[in-house]
C-alpha cells in the first residue's frame, strides 16, 4: 500500500471528517488529510493552498453553498485536478445518486458504513486500487 498519500475529504459534517480522518490514518499512518465543509471553500483551496493535487478526493453529496454534483462538475473542467480519482461518499441510497455523479467523472460511489470497521475495509479496498 502506498505510503504518504494527500487525501482530499470534502464533507460538512466535521464528525464524519473525523471518522474518515481515523481510518484513513490507520491504512496510511504517513498521509495527509485537507478537509472542506462545501464544494465552494474546496474550490478555494484546490486553487490556493495545495500546492500539488491530492491523491483522492472523498466528496459528500448533500452539502451547503456548492453541493458534490456542483463541485464535481467544476473540476472535471481543471487540468489540476480533472484526473484524481473522486470517490463519492454519502449517506444516499438512491441508484440516480450513484449513475450521477459516475456520468459526472466520479470512480466510485460508497454508501457511508454505520460502522468504523467497515469504513476502514472500504477505504483499504479504495486506497489501493489504481484508478489512473
Amino acid at each position: 500500500m502506498n505510503k504518504g498519500n494527500l487525501y482530499f475529504i470534502v464533507d460538512d459534517d466535521p464528525d464524519d471528517q473525523e471518522l474518515f480522518i481515523e481510518a484513513l490514518k490507520g491504512l496510511d499512518e504517513f498521509c495527509q488529510c485537507i478537509t472542506a465543509f462545501n464544494g465552494q471553500e474546496a474550490l478555494q483551496k484546490l486553487n490556493t493552498d495545495m500546492p500539488v493535487p491530492p491523491d483522492f478526493i472523498f466528496l459528500d453529496l448533500n452539502m451547503p453553498l456548492m453541493n458534490g454534483r456542483q463541485f464535481l462538475s467544476e473540476i472535471k473542467k481543471t487540468n489540476l485536478v480533472q484526473d484524481v480519482p473522486v470517490i463519492i461518499y454519502s449517506t444516499s441510497t438512491q441508484t440516480q445518486d450513484v449513475v450521477d455523479t459516475i456520468q459526472l467523472g466520479a470512480v466510485f460511489f460508497l454508501q457511508k458504513p454505520n460502522r468504523f470497521e467497515d469504513l476502514s475495509k472500504a477505504l483499504a479496498g479504495i486506497i489501493s486500487r489504481k484508478w489512473k
